[in-house]
Order: structure tokens, then C-alpha cells, then sequence
């Protein structure tokens, strides 16, 4: 007997509520790295955020997206004000011990309040920016504004961030021969809803590309 085939539901995104879209996206766009943020305002206040919605953009020059949405009045958040007004941030890796104090850094704090003091993380400096990086994080990368291109408009609206990494840190026990080893690291990852995913050396596994198939 021949197995059935799957149900497939279909959904128009611009026939529901852009909330309901919004859901359905990050469960289709997951796991996702979280470039835990950190910013400073034109008057110096700190400010440290996560953001999911994060990737590579290139190497040469190394550059990284990240895009905070705007918020539920349809304004930008705390860290893109600080992005525009002073062009430089500081991308900081979340590990799985940083899990709890990172999701605390998330909630929905006053402009000009600090979330290094309410989440309990400690600042280390940078070398060519401003901002401060994450002492507890073992990867940072130091990043200058390359350009900020918005998408939509009012609520949950997209603002890609592009930047141009211009200094790395990396702890050095993650290191040998010039090498980052993964598996030390315990990076987690954001899903859909209230999921994470926590890759430590049980989840991930090697596998080497295929070789580069030349034309006859």
C-alpha cells in the first residue's frame, strides 16, 4: 500500500496579520546565530540587545547584517538609534552559559537604561570602536556602519544593518595552529516561538565539501 502523501497548509503573508507572518518566518528561517549587540548613545549610554535575524555578508572586506525591527509603534528600537547616530557597534557570540543573561538583556527596557547592569554582564574594552564588547563572550567582532537599508513600513519592519567587521577577538582557548575549534565554543542558536538550540559538540558533525568539479 502506498504511503499517503503530506498535507501541505498554504498562507498568503500579505493576507494575515503581519504578527502571524512574522511567526511562521522565524520557524521557517531557524536555528539562527544572535549577534548579541552592543552600543552606545550619542551621550555615551551603554546599551547591550540581541538580535536573531543575523548573518555574514562577506569576507573581503568581512562584513555582517543584522536587522533590528522596529518595535510595536512602528519606531526604531534603542540599539539602530545608536547604530545611526554614531556608526559603530560591537557583535558579541552567545554561548550557552551566557543563555539566561542574554534573554534578561532582551526585555523591553526604558530608552537609556543599561542592560549590562540588569542582565549582569561585564564590559571588556574594544580596540577601534566605541562601544564596549561582552567579557563572558569568546567571539567579538568591532563593526563600523557600512549602510542601513530599511524594508516596510510601521511595525515589525525590517532595517538590514550592513557592517564592516574591523576587528576580531577571539579567546585564545579556542584556538590552535590559527584555528577555531567549534567544538569548544557551545554556541546556541534562536528557533521559533520560545526555542533554542544548543550546539555543543553532541549536535554537530563534520562534513567536508566535494571537490571542485572543473569543466571538460
Amino acid at each position: 500500500m502506498a504511503s499517503e502523501e503530506p498535507v501541505f497548509l498554504g498562507f498568503d503573508p500579505f493576507a494575515m496579520p503581519a504578527r502571524d507572518s512574522y511567526r511562521l518566518l522565524i520557524h521557517c528561517v531557524a536555528p539562527r546565530p544572535i549577534a548579541f549587540t552592543s552600543t552606545v548613545s550619542p551621550a555615551g549610554a551603554p546599551n547591550l540587545a540581541p538580535f536573531s535575524f543575523f548573518m555574514a555578508g562577506g569576507g573581503n572586506p568581512p562584513s555582517v547584517v543584522i536587522s533590528p525591527l522596529n518595535d510595536r509603534a512602528g519606531e526604531p528600537n534603542d540599539t539602530l538609534r545608536n547604530i545611526q547616530a554614531t556608526g559603530e557597534y560591537v557583535i558579541n557570540v552567545v554561548t550557552y552559559e551566557m543563555r539566561e543573561r542574554m534573554n534578561q538583556a532582551s526585555a523591553n527596557y526604558p530608552y537609556g537604561v543599561s542592560e549590562w547592569e540588569e542582565a549582569g554582564f561585564a564590559m571588556a574594552p574594544s580596540v577601534k570602536v566605541k562601544p564596549a564588547r561582552v567579557s563572558e563572550s569568546p567571539l567579538a567582532m568591532e563593526c563600523r556602519l557600512y549602510q542601513i537599508v530599511p524594508h516596510g513600513e510601521g511595525p515589525l519592519a525590517a532595517n538590514y544593518v550592513i557592517g564592516e567587521v574591523v576587528y576580531f577577538h577571539v579567546r585564545g582557548d579556542l584556538m590552535d595552529n590559527g584555528e577555531v575549534h567549534p567544538e569548544r565554543i557551545n554556541y546556541i542558536a534562536r528557533m521559533g516561538a520560545d526555542w533554542y538550540a544548543r550546539a555543543d559538540n553532541r549536535a554537530m558533525f563534520e562534513m567536508p565539501r566535494p571537490p571542485r568539479i572543473e569543466k571538460k
